[in-house]
């Protein structure tokens, strides 16, 4: 009921954001449902049924991604000062925002189980003049437990997901996690790092004792120490810092790329027939995805590069501004922008291997590249959204100070025009790598 009242109560872009979930939950799930339709009207062709399947993982995939990244930027989830009074500490929003998520999935799944009957001709007719007959299983009767089986893999996967995403975190460092593990004197926890002698204790008021409150008192018979002389600092008004490390994933990310070009290049060379959908070869798979997945550890690692270009060779206020904003969200653009370009270039080798004439991509594989593309895409924006909220203090303190609004807008438009330059080629050429091999 709680999870009920805070998916009513949100904002209207919040609830369009749950709105994309459930429709991008929807096309997954009727895709998933026509694969079954497939396996049932043709019990002939297991390997084509379980390739179709797994194709099926890529939207799937998007769509998870995609609903982990809404949740993240909920308001009604978020930890707020007071919450736990009432009963909502990280715990209880973890599984209120894991919740609202199955909750937006279930009903986009349950979209594509009518629009799935309605095709089939089971709610009303056959529509389409029964077009659609051969992969909906129209003649034979539809297993009501595998459908709702496939149909709860979106909305399990979704949740299990957030929940592990939002899961309760301990901030404290490893040396003050051993300190609370380890027991002091007389069984009191977190022991100073100072040692001190038993008889101290019989000293009464012979030591500088410091309650929690970090006051304390100075020794008898001894002047309290002097107050250090401060000189006046200026306030640092939360301006954005250069961040002290780069992302670490980048050459992993290179490694994993070239892995998945080679995979493709070795399932080119084990194939004599052109790539078709969905009947390629399994390699095919795995090596888009292991450049999907090379692409998006090297995201952050690119974006932090931008960032740094940015800054090279004597920046201004506005290049220094855009550059350290940019390094600073490299971890929370760089892996949508990862993921964003896997998808455009694995889309650009389709496009390019694709013969005048030929029926390989039909409604189902657009169906699916289209659901891909816009979950893909709509997390970049989310993500965008989430950093544009992430820095609102920020933002603040500079207008506070005299910075116009024009720069903040000039320095937003620099980030993604640098991030467009080193992106956009970068996709064009893994595309090209890609198609290459298969092409022949």
């Amino acid at each position: 009921m709680l999870a009920l009242r805070l998916t009513r109560g949100a904002k209207p872009a919040v609830q369009l954001r749950r709105l994309l979930v459930a429709m991008a939950a929807a096309g997954t799930g009727f895709l998933l449902l026509c694969t079954l339709g497939y396996a049932i009207s043709h019990p002939d062709d297991p390997r084509g049924s379980l390739l179709r399947l797994a194709w099926c993982l890529t939207p799937l995939a998007a769509t998870v991604y995609f609903a982990v990244a809404v949740a993240r930027t909920d308001p009604g989830t978020r930890p707020r000062p007071g919450l736990a009074a009432i009963g909502l500490g990280p715990t209880r929003l973890m599984a209120v925002s894991a919740a609202t998520t199955a909750l937006s999935c279930t009903l986009g799944s349950m979209l594509a189980l009518l629009f799935f009957l309605h095709l089939r001709g089971d709610l009303t007719g056959m529509p389409f003049d029964g077009a659609a007959a051969e992969f909906l299983a129209a003649d034979a009767s539809l297993p009501l437990p595998a459908a709702l089986t496939l149909l709860g893999l979106v909305p399990v996967i979704a949740s299990v997901a957030v929940a592990l995403v939002h899961r309760p975190k301990d901030t404290r460092t490893a040396v003050t996690r051993r300190a609370a593990r380890s027991y002091g004197r007389f069984g009191a926890y977190e022991r100073t790092g100072t040692k001190e002698t038993f008889g101290a204790y019989g000293r009464f008021g012979s030591r500088l004792r410091r309650g929690s409150d970090g006051t304390g008192q100075a020794r008898s018979g001894e002047a309290p120490p002097a107050q250090e002389s401060r000189t006046d600092e200026p306030d640092p008004h939360n301006l954005p810092e250069t961040p002290r490390e780069a992302p670490k994933d980048l050459p992993w990310g290179i490694a994993v790329l070239a892995a998945g070009l080679a995979v493709e290049a070795y399932a080119a060379e084990a194939s004599a027939t052109p790539l078709t959908f969905p009947g390629g070869p399994t390699p095919v798979l795995l090596g888009w995805l292991l450049t999907a997945v090379g692409l998006t550890l090297a995201g952050p690692g690119l974006t932090h590069l931008c960032g740094r270009l940015l800054q090279a060779v004597r920046p201004g206020a506005l290049r220094l501004l855009a550059g350290r904003v940019l390094m600073e969200e490299a971890t929370r653009i760089g892996r949508p922008l990862g993921v964003v370009c896997a998808v455009a270039s694995a889309t650009y080798a389709m496009a390019e291997l694709r013969h005048p004439g030929s029926d390989a991509f039909g409604p189902l594989t657009v169906l699916g590249a289209l659901l891909v593309t816009g979950c893909t895409v709509a997390t970049l924006l989310t993500a965008a959204v989430e950093a544009k909220h992430a820095r609102a203090d920020t933002t603040a303190a500079l207008l506070r100070l005299g910075a116009p609004a024009t720069m903040l807008r000039s320095a937003a438009a620099l980030r993604a025009g640098a991030v467009l330059v080193l992106f956009v080629p970068l996709t064009l050429f893994v595309a090209e790598l890609a198609a290459m091999p298969l092409a022949r």
